[in-house]
């Protein structure tokens, strides 16, 4: 074989594994190509419904649910008191995530007026501590769904991995060492909470702002990198 056809075969099998490649990667889209309904029907009041709990972390529910209503806040919507509603849901007799999926939507709407639903399932939610690092990685699928006309308006399937540590290795292998252990003993309600609420930050980072955020209807043309496995096979 000669030199210029071993280039010309080589140069085919980079070109052949970029390809693979580029199609594997989550592609970039913008929130007005992707959820077009969100801003056609702009909905104002968000009621986080009690997620289903597929982890092995008995306590994410909690940590969710206290978490992602404050980011939906800051997002522009108003959010209706996550601890309050789901009192409400297990006085009604719905203590089972599962058994809020029969629940019509138009319901929501009516009970507690409601524009949208968001329905979450927690596939992980894992805590894991190393001498020389520390991190919490959370999957959840969630979905926004219009109790007007029962579309899903934003949806969102993904893995956030956020560092416990902070990237600090000052103090040498024995710093690093005090360090997991003073984040272990801190792992408390109070200080775990703000890395559930940076993981909420980073999944809900696709969702477009509502009525009361200073860049409503102004960001859909903002990118992003689409997480959800089907969507980028398919693009």
């Amino acid at each position: 074989m000669s030199k210029l056809m071993k280039r010309m075969l080589v140069s085919g099998i980079l070109l052949a594994v970029a390809v693979i490649v580029a199609g594997c990667a989550p592609k970039a889209t913008t929130k007005g190509e992707e959820f077009p309904l969100m801003y056609e029907e702009t909905p104002l009041t968000i009621l986080i419904l009690p997620p289903m709990n597929e982890s092995t972390a008995a306590e994410a529910k909690q940590y969710y649910g206290t978490t992602v209503q404050e980011v939906l806040s800051y997002w522009g919507y108003y959010v209706f008191p996550y601890e309050i509603t789901s009192d409400i849901l297990k006085m009604e007799g719905i203590y089972d995530a599962e058994l809020i999926r029969s629940v019509p939507l138009a319901k929501f709407r009516e009970y507690f007026g409601a524009d949208a639903v968001l329905y979450t399932t927690i596939k992980k939610w894992d805590l894991k501590y190393m001498v020389l690092a520390a991190n919490l990685t959370v999957s959840i699928d969630e979905e926004l769904i219009s109790t007007k006309t029962d579309q899903t308006l934003w949806a969102y399937n993904g893995t956030v991995v956020v560092d416990l540590s902070g990237g600090n290795t000052g103090g040498g292998l024995a710093g690093l060492i005090v360090k997991a252990v003073i984040t272990a003993a801190n792992s408390a309600m109070a200080d775990y909470v703000p890395y559930a609420r940076q993981a909420n930050r980073r999944a809900l980072s696709s969702f477009p702002f509502g009525k009361y955020h200073p860049d409503f209807m102004t960001d859909q043309s903002m990118q992003f990198l689409d997480q959800t496995p089907e969507k980028a096979n398919n693009k």
